[in-house]
């Protein structure tokens, strides 16, 4: 019994431990009763297996059976992979990805082909139509109906039947008004052309900015380039609209909007093909965002966030003060700086001034930090119309309009982008849906205010309008919360 319990004695300390077995070797189990059997098998059970050694080499040479490497490697290549950034759809699937991205820059150009179509025309509407300032307004006021109609559907409708059907709809809703408006109807038949144009682009408006504020990398980047294109879409409509407003056929110019719209629908279809915004970017190799486990609805969910209420009025104004600028400035200028049938150009400098602003700023926009430089933007932009206002030259007045189209480039982007780190992942596409919808019903309130005070006070009453709600936009955007660190990534 002593030699037994000695013999387990030097091997436990040898290994440093009291959970290592021996495994039997000759003359020890033989000198070992049978009350010593539970003890030796209850330290069996817990350690793992010693090698049997030569005796007297016990402290030098004892080696410990290795347990299986596998399941730890598999763990630590798990836990590694976990530490690693998701990879970048732009490098790993660039074609498709890069497909992808360049059909929603031509859903956004259509948007942008559509706001820079109404400027240079308007005159021609009251023209061909007998309508004044207020009546003309009318078209605003339809507009903003299909916008808001489409920014509350357009939660309803990810949800329901995702992004690649919804935003098809959207291209077909704005087919259909094109349709209507370039056979020139009566005039209340052609105001409903501008409710399915208001209801198709809050849809593709709404879902384009959800899908690229999801990418993980460079989306402030990508965002802008977007809406670039859409200020390339809103210079080239002016270049086509006024050589139209100028013919017997004004209308057909809306014959080139809907092939315009054609393609955009084709693209939609084909690029994305009916699938939601998860099933897309996992394509291009993206994983989805973990959802909310909230049984509260989207709707519920969505509109208790103050922040998104703060965001979208600053974007209803911003967007309104767009279209504002982009539609009456013609109008201004003929009437108070003695313009001609070409003024429509200056929709142009607007709205390319507005491109390029969206792109060539955004290391200005790096540099002092997109929060603040939207101050800066507003400050300088309402230093400009005072210079429209006050000072009486055509040429003047154009090269300030188009600096401030410059100006106020970069302002949607940006707001894209702090929408998608202040408010939660998991409902962003529908906020940016209700953001841009109530920013789109902006492009009718303002310039519908607009002719409803020109009707009675004149065209000249433009700028002091402008003015003022450019001074609203930064006091909006002092209000809006800063991005907090579980929304930031």
């Amino acid at each position: 019994m002593s030699d037994s319990l000695t013999s387990r004695n030097a091997a436990a300390s040898t290994t440093g431990t009291d959970a290592l077995a021996v495994e039997p070797q000759p003359g020890l189990t033989s000198s070992t009763n049978s009350s010593d059997a539970p003890y030796l098998h209850n330290i069996s059970s817990r350690v793992s297996v010693v090698k049997p050694v030569p005796h007297g080499k016990v402290d030098d040479d004892v080696e410990l059976q290795e347990l299986p490497a596998t399941s730890i490697e598999n763990q630590s290549d798990r836990d590694a992979a976990a530490a690693l950034p998701p990879p970048d759809p732009f490098v790993t699937h660039k074609a498709l990805a890069n497909a992808q991205y360049a059909a929603l820059c031509w859903s956004l150009f259509m948007a942008g082909w559509n706001d820079g179509t109404t400027g240079p025309l308007l005159p021609r509407i009251r023209e061909v139509y007998h309508v004044g300032f207020a009546v003309v307004s009318l078209i605003f006021i339809v507009n903003c109906i299909g916008f808001v109609s489409g920014s509350v559907s357009n939660i309803w409708l990810t949800n329901k039947v995702g992004f690649g059907k919804a935003i098809v709809i959207g291209a077909f809703a704005q087919l259909v008004g094109y349709a209507i408006q370039a056979a020139a109807p009566p005039f209340p038949a052609f105001t409903i052309g501008y409710l399915f144009n208001g209801f198709g682009l809050s849809l593709q408006d709404a879902q384009a900015n959800g899908y690229v504020a999801s990418y993980r990398y460079n989306a402030a980047a990508r965002m802008g380039v977007l809406h670039g294109v859409y200020g390339l879409g809103a210079f080239c409509s002016p270049l086509v609209a006024t050589q139209f407003a100028n013919m017997r056929r004004w209308s057909f110019h809306y014959l080139c909007s809907l092939g315009v719209a054609l393609i955009n629908l084709v693209l939609l279809s084909v690029i994305f093909r009916f699938k939601t915004q998860d099933e897309c970017l996992a394509e291009v190799g993206q994983q989805p965002e973990a959802k909310d486990s909230s049984e509260d609805g989207h709707y519920r969910q969505i509109f208790k966030l103050r922040a998104l209420h703060l965001l979208a009025f600053f974007t209803l104004i911003y967007v309104g003060v767009e279209v504002t600028v982009g539609s009456w400035s013609v109008t201004y200028v003929q009437d108070q700086r003695g313009g001609g049938l070409s003024s429509g150009y200056i929709s142009s400098g607007f709205f390319g001034g507005l491109a390029l602003g969206r792109v060539a700023l955004l290391w200005l926009n790096s540099m002092v930090g997109e929060r603040r430089v939207i101050f800066l933007y507003i400050i300088l932009a309402i230093g400009l119309e005072l210079v429209v206002w006050l000072v009486p030259s055509l040429v003047g007045g154009a090269v300030a309009v188009s600096i401030v189209g410059l100006l106020l480039g970069p302002v949607y982007p940006i707001i894209m982008n702090e929408s998608s780190r202040i408010l939660p992942r998991w409902l962003l596409t529908g906020c940016i849906g209700w953001i841009a919808g109530l920013g789109q019903a902006g492009s009718a309130v303002l310039p519908f205010m607009t002719g409803a005070i020109a009707s009675g006070a004149g065209i000249q009453s433009l700028q002091p309008l402008l003015v003022s709600m450019m001074g609203l936009l930064m006091v909006l955007w002092a209000l809006v919360p800063r991005p907090k660190a579980q929304h930031a990534d």
